[in-house]
């Protein structure tokens, strides 16, 4: 049965999740082929984005693996996959995906903070990351508040740990500053700074992202409240990233409802933490015919949506 397989979290499980993406991804460089205009070059552009969701998968699963954010299991990366097939076309952007890849990076770097290792060096990376996030969307500050919220729970606080965030944040605007001063092209700095041209969230219910959306806020904040009694009970490092992924989602669903040129998309910000939430929520359910039919019914219910609705 399904919830057997995703029981386990062996290299098979991810090379037959992989592939089942592999799948759908075909099917919408196709689709947009023979409803386009055909030319080598752009069926070479397009095949070419299969790399960048390599590089998002990988960093993905470091992220969950590395940090202990679940059991041994693999529906994290299961639930992920769903996701990512439901917005293939939404994705297909290099600027999307290097957003996305810069997202993760940065989010690595605050789940390790759960290690004592090089910790001035991660808050660096954190704002570092955040910062060229920043350039490439400004809304994405309000991630800055995850890097502090971490500090205050993992116990880090200090003149040094406080500063070095700013310090690493600040450092890809200097570069970026210096090379619009350069061009002559300065104007362009200080638009990043004005966030006054917050777009409907209506923009949302002209497709399926809507749906979506909903169902993914309800199934975390549902095992939200399946797994915080017993996540919250012990005083462990998972209590303290169990409270940073409810924050990383709560941040995401923020920024998704606030950035300009909406066009879906940025729930896959969301996908990151909820996913891991969702799965935690997987562990708590003891009956396997409950994994089994709610593991099934998101299976068949992404592969519906993907031929009926977005292709």
């Amino acid at each position: 049965m399904l919830a057997n397989f995703l029981e386990k979290s062996k290299p098979i499980n991810f090379i037959v999740y992989f592939g089942l993406f592999f799948c759908f991804f075909m099917i919408t460089i196709f689709s947009n082929l023979l409803t386009g205009n055909f030319t080598w070059l752009k069926a070479l552009e397009n095949t070419s984005f299969l790399g960048l969701f390599l590089i998002v998968f990988f960093f993905y699963n470091f992220i969950v693996s590395k940090n202990k954010l679940t059991f041994d299991h693999s529906y994290a990366f299961f639930l992920f996959i769903l996701t990512s097939i439901l917005f293939i076309p939404k994705l297909l952007a290099v600027n999307t995906l290097i957003t996305l890849i810069i997202y993760l990076l940065f989010l690595r770097k605050i789940y390790s903070l759960r290690s004592h290792k090089k910790v001035i060096q991660k808050l660096f990376d954190s704002g570092f990351w955040l910062g060229i996030l920043f350039i490439l969307n400004p809304f994405s500050l309000i991630f800055l508040i995850l890097i502090y919220t971490s500090i205050l729970l993992r116990k880090k606080v200090s003149f040094h740990t406080l500063l070095t965030p700013i310090i690493g944040f600040i450092s890809p605007l200097i570069i970026y500053f210096a090379y619009l001063f350069w061009y002559d092209s300065g104007e362009e700095f200080k638009q990043l700074f004005i966030f006054n041209n917050i777009n409907s969230v209506f923009i949302y219910a002209k497709d399926t992202t809507l749906w979506i959306f909903g169902t993914v806020l309800l199934l975390t904040i549902s095992s939200i409240f399946l797994k915080s009694p017993k996540a919250l009970s012990v005083n462990n490092s998972f209590k303290k990233s169990w409270i940073i992924l409810i924050l990383n989602s709560i941040i995401a669903v923020v920024f998704a409802l606030m950035i300009n040129n909406k066009n879906g998309s940025e729930i896959v910000f969301l996908m990151i933490p909820a996913s891991i939430i969702i799965a935690n929520g997987f562990e708590v359910i003891e009956k396997m015919i409950v994994k089994n039919i709610l593991s099934g019914l998101l299976l068949i219910g992404t592969i519906l949506t993907f031929f009926l609705v977005i292709i």
